[in-house]
């Protein structure tokens, strides 16, 4: 009898997208499958959970554990594992997940495994090296239970039609364990779909030469609708010309769209691994030996500004 569960981040919309992922899996691993879920929401995102794959949904909607780090959920998970002994607990990537996920570890000095992209059973997990282009099996040994952190898309979030129980936690949280707080919070605003949702996403890089450059990709997610967003190369990220949250590769987002747009991006390896997924890859470089059009379904050789005005007015004259 093989029992994972799954630490379930809550957003005030509802579960992560990568909860319902994991999820899915454990429910083709697991004989039994259950989701922690701690924080604000916690109780209301259980028909959700239990629609993805818990029976059991171990929830508390505890101010605490939104307006701390990682200290107090990794306590109540401790409690909860000793106390119910699962196998294999699946996290997401994310930072929050991470800190837990860390902190767990130490106190249970167990096996815990980053960045894997599918987990075979409770003993073996696999993860992508170079580029995407070599898989490696990874044996889960040591004392139960192993915590496996897993990178987004790497499954399908698939309903089951389950319902979950909800078993509430009460796990009092020692005060040493709330001093570092949280004292703000900044929600970027954004348009238009999550880029790890988008249909389409357009992609720049350095062959943009001027971070001013972007509202041509911009304008290009405005005519093709409003399934497309804006994502970016982690040189342009690092540069500042956009935020963090619009960085695609193996620090930033796994997106998985229909249509991939590569503009001016020269498609280095930490980039490759988080769009390699895409149904099909279209690259516009100015270098024709870029290793971007390698992977490309279609590939343009040009300089990027010169191209994608032009994309922009072919659609527009096409819609119109």
């Amino acid at each position: 009898m093989t029992t994972v569960w799954v630490y379930a981040e809550v957003r005030p919309e509802g579960p992560s997208p990568t909860a319902l992922e994991l999820l899915t899996k454990a429910r083709s691993i697991g004989d039994e499958v259950a989701a922690v879920a701690l924080g604000p929401g916690a109780t209301a995102a259980a028909p959700a959970l239990g629609d993805h794959g818990a029976a059991t949904v171990y929830a508390s909607d505890d101010q605490v554990y939104a307006d701390t780090l990682g200290q107090p959920a990794a306590h109540a998970l401790h409690g909860l594992i000793r106390e119910h002994a699962p196998d294999l607990v699946l996290f997401s990537t994310s930072y929050d997940a991470r800190d837990v996920a860390g902190r767990l570890q130490a106190k249970l000095g167990c096996t815990l495994m980053s960045n894997a992209s599918d987990v075979t059973s409770a003993e073996e997990a696999q993860t992508q090296i170079f580029g995407g282009s070599r898989v490696v099996d990874v044996a889960l040994e040591g004392p139960s239970p192993r915590l496996v952190l897993v990178r987004p898309k790497s499954f399908a979030a698939e309903p089951g039609g389950g319902t979950a129980e909800v078993v509430t936690v009460e796990a009092p949280i020692p005060d040493e364990l709330t001093a570092a707080r949280r004292v703000e919070r900044h929600e970027e605003t954004a348009a238009g779909p999550r880029l790890e949702d988008a249909k389409v996403v357009i992609a720049g890089g350095r062959g943009l030469q001027d971070p001013s450059n972007f509202k041509l990709l911009d304008d290009l997610a405005a005519a093709i609708g409003g399934n497309a967003a804006v994502g970016a190369s982690r040189a342009v990220v690092d540069a500042g010309w956009v935020p963090y949250s619009y960085q695609v590769g193996q620090t930033g987002k796994t997106v998985k769209p229909e249509v991939y747009i590569a503009v001016g991006i020269s498609g280095a390896t930490q980039h490759v691994v988080g769009m390699k997924g895409a149904k099909r890859i279209i690259a516009i470089n100015k270098d024709a030996d870029a290793p971007i059009f390698r992977l490309a379904d279609l590939g343009v050789v040009g300089d990027a500004l010169a191209v994608v005005p032009k994309l922009i007015e072919e659609i527009r004259a096409r819609r119109s």
